[in-house]
């Protein structure tokens, strides 16, 4: 069963889509199906309202790289009609399908540059990223007969800070793989594609379950710096940082506070001296501090930070900025810091 296409009509320099969605459902158990057997229409609850598609749509826009990385993962790259809002080179073993579909903007695009993709759904991984950002910008597309989908990853997504649009307030409710999980499942529904969505959490959950079972880091404190050398980025207690350290056993140095990404001095990174030091490589370079060589050579010619131990003994643990979002690559960075603590010698193996 192919999805009802909306109409287009083009008025005021903006494209108005009507006709989309339906208050009649039925709501889905996430049981598998079949291609056209999802029980449209299907109705999801995503982050505090009910998503309702008439069926799997077949021109959807990802306004994040992680909404991106999922919907490839599921293998429906022929279904997607634009990109948005990168930090890193896609995962290398989706580029070839990433290839084929279209890069509206490497940052996030205007809501006409999306509309110009005659999309009939839209998925983001941050509030923000959705037309005026959060329930304002659910609304406005909502408006239009536009359905959206919302990460459940997303920091206001389930009340966890005041405003929607803040990707990176505090974290009252500790961030976790079963998130991720539920995207993954949700989209599978929409999309009716079922079968894949269950394989791929499977293969998410044993590779977690691998990493973080092969590895003790009792004793060991990391630091998670993302970005900027004037007063840095360095993750707080609960997001996916917190998550990559609780698998791998170790601590966190701003483990006290529930930001998600606040904003310290490197005084107070010194005085924490942690045993290593996890860094975003990012692609972007919109400040200091985003490229690998640019936090390298920060630290190791800074008075304050060169006398860190884990600068003076190059404890360096290399990311991806995706694997510090919550996101599938959290996994990822369960597995980098793993292999980095187990190399050094400062985890000890489990059976």
């Amino acid at each position: 069963m192919s999805a009802t296409r909306c109409a287009i009509v083009l008025a005021a320099s903006a494209l108005v889509f009507s006709g989309c969605g339906s208050t009649d459902s039925d709501s889905d158990d996430g049981s598998s199906a079949g291609a056209g057997a999802g029980g449209y229409p299907l109705s999801i609850e995503n982050c505090g309202r009910t998503v309702t598609v008439d069926g799997p749509p077949e021109r959807v826009v990802s306004l994040n790289q992680a909404s991106t990385e999922i919907l490839l993962s599921l293998g429906l790259a022929d279904r997607m009609v634009g990109t948005a809002t990168w930090t890193d080179p896609v995962r290398e073993n989706l580029a070839a399908a990433n290839a084929s579909v279209p890069r509206l903007a490497d940052t996030k695009p205007s809501l006409e540059t999306v509309l110009n993709a005659e999309p009939d759904f839209v998925t983001a991984s941050f509030g923000s990223s959705i037309g005026d950002g959060g329930t304002a910008g659910r609304d406005q597309y909502e408006k239009l007969g536009l359905p959206t989908y919302l990460s459940p990853t997303d920091n206001g997504c389930s009340g966890q800070v005041s405003s929607a649009s803040n990707a990176d307030g505090a974290r009252t409710t500790p961030y976790s793989m079963d998130s991720v999980y539920q995207e993954i499942r949700d989209l599978a529904a929409i999309f009716d594609v079922r079968d894949r969505g269950e394989k791929f959490v499977g293969e998410l959950q044993d590779r977690y379950a691998k990493a973080s079972g092969s590895t003790d880091a009792k004793g060991v404190s990391l630091a998670y710096w993302f970005a900027d050398t004037n007063t840095p980025y360095m993750a707080g207690c609960c997001g996916s940082s917190g998550a990559i350290t609780k698998a791998v056993g170790a601590t966190n140095v701003f483990a006290d506070t529930t930001d998600e990404w606040p904003q310290v001095t490197w005084e107070t990174v010194a005085d924490r001296n942690p045993t290593a030091i996890v860094m975003a490589d990012l692609s972007r370079r919109s400040i200091d501090g985003d490229a690998l060589e640019s936090k390298i050579a920060f630290l190791e010619s800074n008075p304050v930070t060169s006398q860190m131990q884990a600068v003076r003994e190059k404890r360096y643990i290399i990311v991806n900025g995706a694997d510090m979002n919550p996101t599938i690559r959290t996994v990822d960075g369960v597995e980098k810091v793993s292999a980095a603590l187990q190399k050094w010698n400062l985890a000890t193996p489990q059976s």
